[in-house]
């Protein structure tokens, strides 16, 4: 027999309000800063090395081809942990993912700072990027999830901070410490942090539980078709401009390998009763727009952060030092934005937003398409101010798209997919923009030569004038010529630069002409996700 329901007055009593959990703030905000800062790591060791690899080469002894696998063994293994991260934190819980994922990127670093060897160093980066990789997108997780509503945007602004000054300052910082100490603590520099990681981690980032049920019928079919597209595909993407792409017999089958694999892998999730990535997130609008802008962001902000220190190495001849002081001004734009953008998420369309940040990032490329051989840091200061402005904001705007109107369950897997599509972006932006560079210097220097007939005046006045300083080499002729060649180089790889910065100013434009075709993407200030399609 039912009870009857209580009366007031004779109408039914309301019903008790149903109070949301308190939060333990002191716990939460602890064991996410924890969590940031292992993120902070693993994402400044993509780029750390990137200004100290001739001293690693000539501390192991390392080829030039060799060396450049320091950074390419982290990245490969690294994609395939980012998407596998969602399911191992549902299996086992968010803490103890993070904890063995912290303490193996810490032995790892110990072990690549200790290698005497190139193919050591390699095998040791290789396994700190995989196991460091689910440090990552758990930080998006544990923001989108064990936040109240009314705080993401704050914990969504941190990250944002976090994404995009890491690859800025990793060079930096890297150049500095080898400056310092030795290339050798590029590594060992994560230990301190590490610790603090650990401590923080375990003591206060219980968020969650996992559910031993997910490993039964774990499938290895589809992790082993996922790890082989990703590890191909970034491969490819890495190497490809190197090796002159197709006509490389390795980067050819490799290309075949990730366009099989990678339809078999979507198949396989799609059908597979508990597969490694669930792909039903993208049935969500707002997040299939939001992954589509964060790919993006990843292209133009490893783009950016990849054009300007290598057009100032080869063109300028700057130190890693002088680097770093020119670089931090896109660091400091970042900085002062973030707490703008965290505002403005809460009042405005998010699609205006995203149109605003690729606005502002297509202004600031295109007017470096003007580069000279002479610019330097201030001339270059206004550039990565307004792209600094624009990346803040489509990220954090892109963030906001992507995560806020997922259901809880989905999160955890969705931020993986996030975190791969924001780091792929970034591959694919980095071997367009590697093979601008080298086809388009190339045909500068073929139209600046034929240009300049030898027989001209003005030619044969430069060539007698630098044979005259020349005069007390042994082959004044061959001096001179080889002073002119140089010059046409540098003029040839500085517009090819500009062509380079001309094209992420139309990937970004196209970028924020694509927003304004979305749906409006604002979620209410406060609301609980919604299931949203």
């Amino acid at each position: 027999m039912t009870a009857a329901a209580p009366t007031v007055g004779g109408a039914p009593a309301p019903a008790p309000e149903v109070k949301a959990p308190e939060v333990n703030w002191t716990f939460l905000l602890l064991g996410f800063a924890g969590m940031v800062i292992g993120q902070f790591m693993a994402i400044l060791d993509i780029q750390i090395v990137a200004s100290s690899l001739p001293q690693i080469q000539a501390g192991v002894g390392a080829s030039a081809d060799e060396i450049s696998w320091i950074q390419t063994a982290y990245l490969i293994p690294e994609v395939v942990m980012i998407p596998l991260s969602g399911y191992l934190s549902r299996l086992w819980g968010t803490q103890k993912v993070f904890l063995v994922s912290c303490a193996g990127f810490l032995l790892m670093s110990v072990a690549t700072g200790l290698s005497s060897s190139i193919e050591a160093m390699i095998v040791f980066r290789a396994l700190q990027g995989f196991v460091g990789g689910a440090m990552i997108p758990t930080v998006f997780a544990v923001a989108f999830t064990a936040f109240p509503p009314d705080k993401r945007v704050s914990a969504s602004i941190v990250m944002g901070l976090i994404v995009t000054l890491a690859p800025t300052v990793g060079p930096t910082l890297g150049g500095h410490l080898t400056e310092w100490l030795s290339w050798r603590w590029l590594f060992f520099i994560n230990v301190i942090p590490g610790m603090l990681v650990l401590f923080l981690v375990g003591r206060y980032a219980d968020f969650d539980k996992g559910d031993p049920a997910l490993a039964k019928g774990f499938d290895w079919a589809g992790l082993g078709l996922m790890a082989t597209f990703l590890m191909s595909l970034q491969f490819v993407l890495e190497e490809g401009a190197k090796n002159d792409w197709f006509n490389d017999d390795l980067i050819l089958l490799l290309a075949v390998v990730a366009a099989m694999t990678g339809p078999a892998f979507i198949w396989r999730s799609l059908t597979y009763r508990n597969p490694i990535v669930e792909l039903r997130a993208f049935t969500n609008r707002n997040f299939l727009v939001g992954v589509v802008m964060t790919f993006i962001v990843g292209a133009v902000l490893f783009g950016g952060t990849f054009l300007l220190p290598l057009f100032l190495g080869r063109v300028r001849d700057y130190s890693a030092s002088e680097v770093g002081t020119t670089m931090v001004v896109s660091g400091l734009a970042m900085f002062l934005t973030a707490p703008l953008a965290g505002r403005l998420v809460r009042k405005v369309d998010l699609r205006l937003l995203m149109f605003s940040g690729f606005a502002l990032c297509a202004w600031g490329m295109w007017s470096a398409r003007l580069v000279t051989p002479d610019w330097g840091f201030w001339e270059f200061a206004g550039v990565q101010a307004v792209r600094g402005c624009g990346v803040m904001t489509a990220l954090i705007a892109a963030q906001q798209v992507t995560m806020s109107t997922l259901p809880p369950g989905m999160v955890k897997n969705a931020s993986g997919l996030v975190n791969l599509s924001r780091n792929v972006g970034g591959a694919f932006g980095l071997a367009i923009l590697n093979t601008s560079l080298t086809r388009n210097t190339a045909l500068h220097m073929s139209e600046l030569t034929q240009g300049i007939p030898v027989t001209s005046a003005g030619m044969q006045a430069m060539l007698a004038g630098l044979q005259a300083r020349f005069a007390d080499s042994i082959d004044p002729d061959g001096s001179a010529i080889k002073a002119v060649f140089g010059m046409l180089q540098k003029q040839a790889t500085t517009l090819a630069f500009g062509d380079a910065f001309a094209m992420l100013a139309v990937a970004c434009a196209f970028a924020a002409l694509a927003t304004l075709l979305s749906r409006p993407v604002k979620a209410p200030a406060g609301a609980p996700p919604l299931d949203a399609h």
